[in-house]
């Protein structure tokens, strides 16, 4: 069976940043992966105002624990992504049916995932000193690395308006 790919979010905090990544995901054909416990009801309004309209465009799929998760993704191939990761996010070449896996807001992936999953977390390069970037902005980034290796299926490349002025 061939799965979409996907963004997983473990223990997501903040609603507006699980509506974005829900926005993106609509625009991409991912699939979202949410890993109870949310910080957040799931009806929350900024939850939904981040997400727009979009929401019936994403296939959202809710996982009670990150056991369970991993459980039921087992034989899909994973990227964890963290400050910590063993490699830029550029370097893997991502199979279709991937899953992005991103942590929580204020703490990321749990170590012992880390390090168990080691060649396969990857990072985003940024200067020293800082802790991370914005989740929401960290899934983005990978979403559209994977799609740029994949020719953006399924999505307009060209501008509608590219040969008018303003």
């Amino acid at each position: 069976m061939q799965h979409r790919p996907a963004v997983a979010l473990v223990e997501p905090e903040i609603p507006q940043n699980t509506g974005n990544v829900a926005r993106t995901c609509a625009a991409t054909g991912f699939e979202l992966h949410l890993v109870e416990p949310l910080g957040f009801e799931i009806t929350d309004r900024h939850l939904k105002r981040a997400g727009l309209d979009y929401w019936d465009a994403v296939t959202v799929i809710r996982h009670a624990s990150l056991a369970a998760f991993l459980e039921a993704t087992a034989e899909r191939p994973r990227f964890f992504v963290s400050t910590k990761g063993a490699r830029a996010y550029t370097d893997p070449v991502y199979p279709a049916g991937c899953i992005l896996v991103f942590g929580r807001e204020t703490a990321g992936l749990p170590a012992e995932l880390l390090a168990a999953q080691y060649e396969q977390t990857v990072r985003i390069p940024m200067r020293s000193g800082l802790r991370s970037l914005n989740l929401s902005n960290s899934a983005a980034i990978l979403v559209y690395e994977a799609m740029r290796q994949w020719g953006f299926p399924g999505c307009r490349t060209g501008g509608d308006r590219c040969n008018e002025s303003g």
